[in-house]
């Protein structure tokens, strides 16, 4: 079932065609990867979502209807570009973003203290945002987010400032909102995030949708006729020549890649279980990385 969906969308400005008749379906309580070089057109969607622009033609519905003012309060968006109030306190500032959310005082003060804590940043709360590092205000740009428990979160490169150890804080608790209900638009440049932690991906180039699928889905659609094989044996008797031999490992292992089709892997698989032992064998898929650079490369040769 779609909780957004994306009908045939068009928004220009002065002559500039941004998006056009874009379509997407975005499962409720999932993850969805929103991709796209610079300049494809993510950032004109995403402002049509918010309402901050409108679309020229199109529809975008929201839970079954048609995007509505009403619906901005059941929407949390973390922009690419931040904006916290570099004067303000921590906790006062998150309790003012509470409270604009139609969130009691007394709520956004018990929410607040909730994600602080979650954070490790209660022993911050009187302090001012100037007084933070890069990082710490992140978090709370992200608390801002997800403070007023929205059904619909849209997440503009939720990474950038983290280091390594917090950025994983960061996916845990995104995971954690989808899996209590939450319906999450992803945009990033960071291909291996999407993969890691995206149930489904969209990607746009050149104004246009030219891809969307579940991440296993579209994967499949791209992979070749290569497989990665984990042997140990007698390669020099296979008849089958691999295209690449890895340097045995302490066990004995060697990592093997093969192009061939799947009539000939069936065969390979008798031919090395006849002379050595395999532990595993897996046909290669294409990374998101490697689709979305693949689709990138398309729309620049027409």
């Amino acid at each position: 079932m779609a909780f957004l969906e994306i009908n045939n969308v068009t928004k220009g400005y002065e002559g500039h065609l941004a998006i056009k008749e874009l379509n997407f379906s975005i499962p409720k309580g999932s993850i969805y990867g929103l991709l796209g070089p610079n300049g494809a057109g993510k950032t004109t969607l995403i402002r049509i979502i918010n309402q901050i622009t409108a679309a020229d033609s199109g529809d975008v519905i929201f839970d079954g209807e048609r995007l509505h003012p009403k619906h901005v309060e059941r929407i949390g968006y973390l922009p690419e570009e931040r904006g916290l109030y570099k004067k303000m306190k921590v906790l006062e500032q998150i309790v003012y973003f509470g409270r604009l959310k139609n969130l009691s005082r007394k709520e956004s003060e018990k929410r607040a203290l909730h994600w602080l804590g979650k954070f490790e940043l209660l022993d911050w709360k009187y302090k001012k945002i100037e007084e933070l590092s890069k990082g710490m205000a992140q978090k709370v740009q992200f608390i801002l987010t997800v403070l007023h428990e929205p059904e619909l979160i849209i997440l503009d490169e939720p990474f950038s400032g983290f280091d390594p150890v917090n950025t994983e804080l960061i996916k845990e608790e995104i995971k954690q909102l989808r899996d209590e209900g939450a319906t999450i638009i992803f945009s990033t440049h960071r291909m291996e995030s999407v993969e890691e932690i995206c149930d489904y991906v969209g990607m746009i180039n050149l104004s246009t949708k030219v891809l969307e699928g579940s991440v296993v889905e579209v994967r499949n659609s791209f992979k070749t006729n290569s497989y990665e094989v984990r042997f140990k044996g007698d390669i020099d008797a296979v008849s089958i020549v691999p295209t690449t031999i890895g340097k045995p490992d302490a066990l004995g292992y060697a990592e093997l890649q093969f192009n061939i089709d799947e009539r000939q892997s069936k065969q390979l698989i008798d031919q090395l279980n006849t002379h050595g032992e395999i532990s595993e064998f897996k046909q290669s898929l294409p990374s998101i990385k490697d689709i979305f650079i693949q689709k990138v490369e398309e729309g620049k040769h027409g």
